[in-house]
């Protein structure tokens, strides 16, 4: 690689480094690097080239997360019709994982979905329910909680292994921490909601499968009315697919639209063109929401484009726990 070295925006010099050890994997020169805003653990770059297309170069001082994100990027590409980035190149440097991407064009989804026609935003939430089913159907585990790539990078066709064997022992740590990182606003619910976890589970050890864990419109790119790629699969978990559905329902129909149920149908329907859409336990959807309040550094998350303030967000999260607990999340059904 010549040309200039990927700049201040991808963090301190370990990053900078990773950053062009990844790029020297193309040996091409490199003509700019612009940074992309989006994620809390690793930093984001476009690198654009002389003589080939541009590239998306991630990097991060914790190696097991890119590690993970790569050969799950891969076995997804290769086992499913879900449209994800090619991978170029994944390794470490001095410490710092990086992981290189083939550019995908296309507009952010979570500002383009609220305005999309509604024709097309029941098409996408359909596209979004067949996306998870073809990751439930060709992904199953034989236990749950995070997922990891065992090992240094390896190529693609590796396994994904999952942390926890006990279903009960995870799902209670799992839902407990979800409630208990909910901002004092959310108190006069809290002993009601830990309630639900504190009991034994009633589900036996039900099946595990992919756990996307922020499997959503904000994490899309869409061109001409369809979605060109699905971003951001860092910490993936293996969990019953009733908890990946809750939370992605929530994220691509709740999250946007003050009437939700239409999407919640488009979305169920384009899932069951897959695999029969499963029956979501009261104490399954309250974690799934509960854990979409909160981002990875405790701040709470903004539901609706343009976004909610703080206390509008609260209120949103607050109301749709109030219904989940009450049963009546899909009484507009």
């Amino acid at each position: 690689m010549t040309g200039k070295p990927p700049g201040g925006a991808l963090g301190d010099e370990r990053l900078r480094a990773g950053a062009r050890a990844a790029l020297r994997t193309l040996e091409a020169t490199v003509t700019a690097v612009e940074p992309i805003p989006r994620g809390n653990r690793k930093r984001t770059a476009i690198a654009r080239f002389e003589r080939r297309g541009p590239a998306v170069v991630q990097v991060c001082a914790e190696v097991r997360w890119l590690r993970t994100e790569a050969t799950l990027l891969s076995l997804i590409r290769d086992r499913t019709g879900v449209p994800v980035p090619p991978v170029l190149a994944a390794g470490e440097h001095d410490g710092v994982a990086y992981l290189l991407t083939a550019y995908v064009a296309g507009d952010d989804l979570h500002e383009q979905f609220t305005a999309a026609d509604p024709e097309v935003r029941t098409l996408l939430a359909r596209s979004f329910g067949s996306y998870l089913a073809q990751l439930h159907d060709v992904f199953p585990f034989d236990g749950y909680g995070r997922l990891e790539s065992p090992g240094e990078f390896s190529p693609p066709g590796d396994v994904l292994s999952p942390a926890c064997e006990d279903w009960e022992e995870w799902f209670r740590e799992y839902g407990l921490g979800a409630v208990d990182r909910l901002p004092q606003e959310f108190d006069p619910l809290r002993s009601d909601l830990r309630e639900l976890f504190e009991q034994p589970a009633i589900d036996g050890s039900p099946q595990a499968r992919l756990y996307p864990w922020d499997f959503r419109p904000g994490n899309a790119l869409v061109a001409d009315d369809r979605v060109t790629a699905v971003l951001d699969w860092e910490a993936p978990l293996a969990a019953p697919a009733t908890l990946s559905v809750a939370k992605a329902e929530y994220l691509v129909a709740d999250w946007y639209v003050s009437e939700p149920a239409p999407l919640r149908a488009a979305f169920r329907t384009g899932y069951e063109r897959v695999r029969p859409y499963p029956d979501v336990p009261t104490a399954h959807r309250v974690a799934a929401i509960a854990d979409s309040a909160v981002d990875s550094a405790r701040r709470v998350t903004n539901p609706r484009y343009p976004e909610r303030d703080r206390e509008g967000a609260v209120a949103f999260h607050r109301n749709s726990l109030e219904a989940a607990l009450a049963g009546t999340h899909d009484a507009d059904w």
